[in-house]
């Protein structure tokens, strides 16, 4: 069984404390954290039963860890997985897997070289929603598929998060905030994406926090706020994303999938369950498809849990550092297009990840 010591005690790592000593409890053993606010780490341990660490070095040289899983600030998710792997263990990264393409590379690398694995998030796609769409496109219920939609729009998180300053600092933005569900999703229902086009603003170079915590308190914008993008998959369909924090409302769908024989609605690529609605060339109406058994609750841990089984029985993991790593040359790709005015050819490409 893989031992799992966390690096990271903020606003995402209170799932991942309960459900890797919950439902997951008999698959990995959570066994340490680190935070560079000990206090917190101390007081997570004592409630779960851990041993805390100072410091990201100290817990990934200690002998009570197998695999650290890296749920700090984007922009210090390259230098903690580095840390890791050069200690010699595996990491599994929150999204983005790292702000820079560059910084991918050479965490993957390193990781080769160590005989190390690196995994990322999201894992939502191995839930029963998204898993339930990937059998029906598989099984050939809308033929064969020629495009997509994927539209992720509303208010940024100043209006709630505690400290949401990093949403609009490098490695931040909407598209490096939700699109990682949402192009996780469509890689593993379509495959890769092997060219990008696309274009961005900042719609509002200032903005207002408003939530209790540091009400009134000004963010410079340094990055996009509003991107639309155009992906054009190796399988031939052509798919449109939106990403937006500018957005008060919409009625656009999260995802829709449009094949040569119908078309499918993709539920909440943030989410593990549904619904999944179908309507085929020949149905009047459209039809809620039944999920599969599968995880359908707020399994957030999955990814790192198969990970470790697959670590355990020597076969490639699902959520992979490839998978995450041709995510984020897709987000950064379409940033690139709209700077340059011209079409991105990706050089990154994974293989579709094997249904669950």
């Amino acid at each position: 069984m893989q031992r799992i010591g966390i690096a990271g005690i903020g606003n995402i790592s209170g799932t991942y404390l309960e459900n890797l000593t919950g439902m997951f409890g008999r698959r990995v053993k959570l066994t340490a954290v680190t935070d560079i606010a000990f206090d917190r780490a101390e007081k997570a341990a004592g409630n779960h039963h851990l041993k805390a660490f100072k410091t990201i070095n100290e817990m990934a040289e200690s002998d009570e860890v197998d695999i650290v899983l890296n749920t700090t600030p984007p922009k210090t998710h390259f230098s903690v997985a580095l840390a890791a792997v050069k200690a010699g263990k595996h990491v599994y990264n929150e999204k983005p897997l790292c702000s820079k393409r560059e910084e991918a590379e050479e965490l993957l690398s390193a990781a080769k070289e160590k005989g190390v694995r690196v995994g990322g998030a999201p894992d939502t796609f191995l839930g029963a929603g998204i898993q339930t769409c990937r059998k029906l496109i598989d099984d050939g219920w809308i033929g064969t598929p020629v495009a997509s939609t994927a539209v992720m729009m509303k208010r940024g998180p100043e209006h709630w998060h505690p400290d949401p300053e990093f949403f609009y600092k490098d490695g931040g933005g909407p598209m490096f905030d939700m699109g990682p569900y949402y192009i996780t999703a469509l890689v593993n229902l379509l495959g890769s994406v092997s060219r990008v086009s696309g274009s961005a603003r900042i719609s509002s170079p200032v903005r207002t926090i408003t939530n209790k915590h540091q009400y009134g308190t000004l963010i410079k914008v340094e990055v996009p706020t509003h991107i639309a993008g155009v992906l054009d998959f190796t399988s031939g369909a052509v798919g449109t994303i939106v990403t937006s924090f500018d957005v008060y409302s919409h009625t656009m769908p999260f995802i829709e999938i449009y094949g040569t024989e119908g078309t499918l609605k993709v539920p909440d690529p943030n989410t593990f369950d549904g619904p999944v609605i179908i309507r085929r060339f020949n149905d009047e109406e459209w039809y809620k498809i039944p999920l599969i058994k599968n995880y359908s609750e707020d399994s957030r841990g999955l990814g790192i849990t198969e990970m470790a089984e697959a670590i355990e029985e020597n076969r490639p993991h699902r959520a992979s550092g490839e998978l995450a790593f041709h995510v984020l040359d897709v987000m950064h790709g379409i940033h690139d297009a709209s700077e340059t005015g011209r079409h991105i050819r990706l050089k990154t490409k994974c293989k579709r990840p094997e249904a669950l």
